[in-house]
Order: structure tokens, then C-alpha cells, then sequence
């Protein structure tokens, strides 16, 4: 099928995309975020606040990553706003995916507008049920939100987050970037 290996993988040429979990609360979604993460080639993943990390020999990280915790490079910070301090200084540009006043629907967005230089982003998804901390709202240089059409106003975390990976990674390759 073509895959690569580990160590292939760690030196790919990545998407210019981190996600940042923010006190991410199921095992489950943890794992499926690190398994996305390596399927789409992300840069990393930062697991923060409560969030838990692979290094704790979690079975149920291990058994939804499907080893992607080996190739996916991963940071741990105790406090979102420290990873987000960390990621600016690095020259990311952070975006809380959230519901809120000003957000900017995801089908409206453009990673990378044409004339301007790829730029390297930070995506933070929040809570299972509190969203992202409103600290780190306010910290972001953007909120973007995926339109929704249901009765229910909310996605699970780790589908959320797939769908963002994806939409960076097709706006990259119609860019040629990946």
C-alpha cells in the first residue's frame, strides 16, 4: 500500500499544522486525534491541561492511535495558554475552533490567501463538553467554526478536528504545498 515507515514519516516534509488539545478528556479521542494527525502528515500534536498523554501507556490512546504515538511528534504543556505562548513565539498563527461571536465559518477561510507566504498554524480544539477555555479564545488570532445544520450545535471533539486537518490539507495540496 505504500506506507511509510516511522522513521520515514519523521522526516517528511509536514503539513504546516499543530493541533492543540485543550483539556481533552477522552482516551478515545486523544488517540483518534494523534491517528488523523499522522495520516494527514501534521507538523504535531500538543496535548494540554488534563489531556493525557501516550507516554502513561494508556491502552485506550494505544488501541484508537493505532501507533500513530510513535510517529506523530507530540508535546505536553500543563496550562493551553503556555503551548500557545510557545507556538506564537515559533511564528504559528493560533486559531480556536469554537462557536462564538465573530468566528469565521471554515468554508469561508483560506489558509494561505494567494500572494502571501505559507504560514504555519496551531488549531486548538477544546473540552468535550466546555469547548475551548475562553482564555485561550481570547489569546487566539482567530476563531473559525464549521457550519452546522442539525438539531445539535456541537461535533464530537476528534471529528472536529478531522475535519479541520482535512480542509488544511486540501487548501495545501491545491497550493502544492504538501
Amino acid at each position: 500500500m505504500g506506507r511509510m515507515s516511522v522513521e520515514d514519516f519523521r522526516t517528511a516534509e509536514k503539513l504546516p499544522l499543530v493541533m492543540v488539545l485543550d483539556n481533552v478528556r477522552s482516551l478515545h479521542n486523544i488517540g483518534s486525534v494523534l491517528r488523523t494527525a499522522d495520516a494527514f502528515r501534521l507538523k504535531g500534536v500538543w496535548l494540554c491541561g488534563i489531556t493525557a498523554t501516550p507516554d502513561t501507556n494508556l491502552v485506550e490512546i494505544h488501541k484508537t492511535a493505532l501507533g500513530a504515538e510513535e510517529s506523530v511528534e507530540w508535546h505536553y504543556a500543563r496550562e493551553t495558554l503556555e503551548a500557545v505562548r510557545t507556538l506564537k513565539e515559533e511564528g504559528y498563527t493560533i486559531v480556536a475552533i469554537e462557536q462564538c461571536h465573530g468566528s469565521v465559518m471554515l468554508n469561508d477561510w483560506t489558509a494561505w490567501p494567494d500572494g502571501e507566504s505559507p504560514r504555519p498554524y496551531a488549531f486548538i480544539m477544546g473540552n468535550e463538553v466546555k469547548g475551548v477555555d475562553q482564555r485561550v479564545v481570547d489569546a487566539a488570532d482567530m476563531v473559525i467554526e464549521i457550519p452546522q445544520f442539525g438539531t445539535k450545535h456541537s461535533l464530537n471533539v476528534s471529528v472536529t478536528a478531522g475535519v479541520v486537518m482535512w480542509e488544511v490539507l486540501r487548501q495545501a495540496l491545491s497550493r502544492a504545498l504538501l
